[in-house]
């Protein structure tokens, strides 16, 4: 797995009202967890953890155009996650969650070819709305460079018994592309896992003979 560098951490224990209603934060949520990454769909993976782990609302999450590879300053990375919540420590409850999953997540690596293909076995409040499906179901999260984000999902949705909840059409604001998919867990699984094999075969021969 790539690690995944987390590049800043704030909180803000009162953040101005204008502010947090600006940056999506429910009404009696004025407690916010930030940070930055150098990758974003892990981030996005590992702030539903924390909505599952305390009493917190992912407000807003953004990716940088480029890539971390091009982050305009060196604490900017990919992307940047912010989390809502009612007081100073459910925010830190819900931040130290995220850096925990942030441990467990990351791209893959096939043949200079990163890939991510990762099953959720329970989204909690933001996959949920991001896949709009129930919390609590299976969502496979699948992401590639842009050719071979196309040709592996149709290989995830052909291998298993899942429905495409959202395709991330190429480019996106980092130029990879890929989708949500929800199923069962099992079913998740063998969507991951066909993706990931059709990253390798095109990672391995680019040109089809």
């Amino acid at each position: 797995m790539i690690p995944v560098k987390i590049l800043a951490v704030r909180y803000l224990a009162n953040a101005d009202p204008a502010l947090a209603r600006s940056l999506g934060a429910p009404e009696g949520l004025p407690s916010l967890a930030m940070l930055t990454t150098d990758c974003d769909d892990a981030t996005y993976i590992a702030l539903d953890a924390a909505t599952k782990a305390a009493e917190v609302e992912v407000c807003y999450g953004r990716s940088f155009y480029a890539g971390a590879a091009n982050a305009s300053t060196p604490n900017a990375g990919e992307v940047i996650g912010i989390l809502a919540a009612a007081t100073p420590g459910a925010a830190r409850s819900g931040m130290e969650a995220a850096v925990a999953a942030l441990q467990r997540v990351g791209f893959e690596e096939t043949g200079g070819v990163p890939y991510l293909a990762h099953t959720v076995s329970s989204v909690g409040t933001y996959l949920a709305r991001e896949a709009g499906v129930p919390i609590g179901s299976a969502v496979a999260y699948l992401i590639a460079p842009p050719l071979e984000s196309m040709y592996a999902m149709d290989a995830a949705l052909k291998a298993a018994d899942v429905v495409l909840c959202k395709l991330y059409e190429p480019p996106s604001e980092t130029n990879f592309g890929g989708g949500l998919l929800t199923g069962t867990q099992s079913a998740c699984d063998a969507a991951c896992a066909a993706f990931a094999r059709a990253v390798a075969e095109v990672a391995a021969q680019p040109a089809e003979p």
